[in-house]
């Protein structure tokens, strides 16, 4: 299987962006798990983890361009300066022409259900006729895939899962900078799904798959119907979220959690363990483990 630590996804020479730097750049990474050959960025409020792309060999980095660029990194990567480096990040796809949209890949109609070439399904495991499991899919023994179930690109599924009609693992998630004309542009998703074993998820939900790294739900947790998982989010272990929740991206829980129906969580706040939402309230800040909130905002 290939990884999204070792997949080419592009191939663009950093000498465009600096003459003195001959190497290409493959694929994304993020701050957080640099990899070599890539393209990264960094923000003014992780500036203080700057040193990690000093981890990896050949890479383009996005720096802040209010901030002088250490020697170190200008020395080792090609370096682009950017007002916004995350609008940097946008446009840096944009004018190469990358998109990294799913395309068709050749199929087998296996019980009426669509099986690409590739794919690696588990013993045991039951799929319904109507539905789609991509070329990466990795699904392991004894799950359900009920019929309408789309999966789709890089997703990895423990044993003994269930994902209920017309559910969508691996959806791009909208993640989008404006330009200077105020014109939308959208950044690619390359990232995976892993679903880990003993996982449920219900009905008509989505789980995005994450921008650069992987969107996480963690073995024990259950999704009701019609829940939206936004890229780059991460699920603890045994956690219950109720139906219509909306996990926006980057946004978290821990273990145990609690997540009512109806409930929205802003993106990057994390709900800790053992907390408890209640219905309808929307999570604009981190709430700690072992508390309670209600209300909109939730308190």
């Amino acid at each position: 299987m290939i990884t999204n630590e070792s997949k080419e996804f592009f191939c663009i020479d950093a000498s465009k962006y600096d003459e003195t730097k001959q190497f290409q750049v493959v694929r994304p990474a993020s701050l957080s798990n640099p990899k070599n050959n890539a393209v990264l960025f960094v923000t003014e409020g992780f500036l203080k983890y700057w040193e990690a792309a000093l981890t990896v060999e050949e890479c383009i980095v996005i720096w802040p361009e209010n901030h002088p660029v250490p020697e170190e990194l200008s020395k080792k990567h090609a370096v682009i300066l950017s007002k916004e480096p995350r609008y940097g990040f946008a446009k840096f796809f944009h004018e190469n022409h990358v998109t990294y949209n799913a395309m068709p890949k050749p199929y087998q109609l296996i019980n009426g259900a669509m099986i690409c070439e590739g794919a690696e399904i588990g013993e045991e495991t039951v799929i319904f006729p109507g539905a789609y499991v991509d070329s990466d899919a990795r699904i392991g023994k004894n799950c359900y895939i009920a019929s309408g179930v789309r999966i789709i690109g890089s997703v990895q599924i423990g044993d003994d899962c269930i994902i209920r009609e017309n559910t969508v693992i691996g959806s791009d998630g909208l993640t989008t900078r404006r330009n200077e004309e105020g014109k939308i542009i959208t950044i690619p998703q390359f990232g995976g799904v892993v679903i880990e074993n003993d996982v449920q998820i219900g009905a008509n939900s989505v789980v995005c798959k994450g921008a650069i790294d992987n969107t996480i739900i963690k073995s024990g947790s259950r999704i009701d119907n019609c829940c939206f998982i936004s890229h780059n989010v991460q699920i603890g272990q045994n956690t219950l979220i109720v139906g219509e929740v909306l996990m926006m991206g980057s946004s978290s829980t821990g273990e145990r959690a609690y997540l009512s129906g109806n409930v929205v969580v802003r993106d990057g706040v994390s709900v800790g363990n053992d907390a408890f939402v209640g219905m309808g309230s929307v999570v604009t800040k981190n709430v700690p483990a072992g508390v309670t909130v209600k209300g909109s905002p939730a308190r």
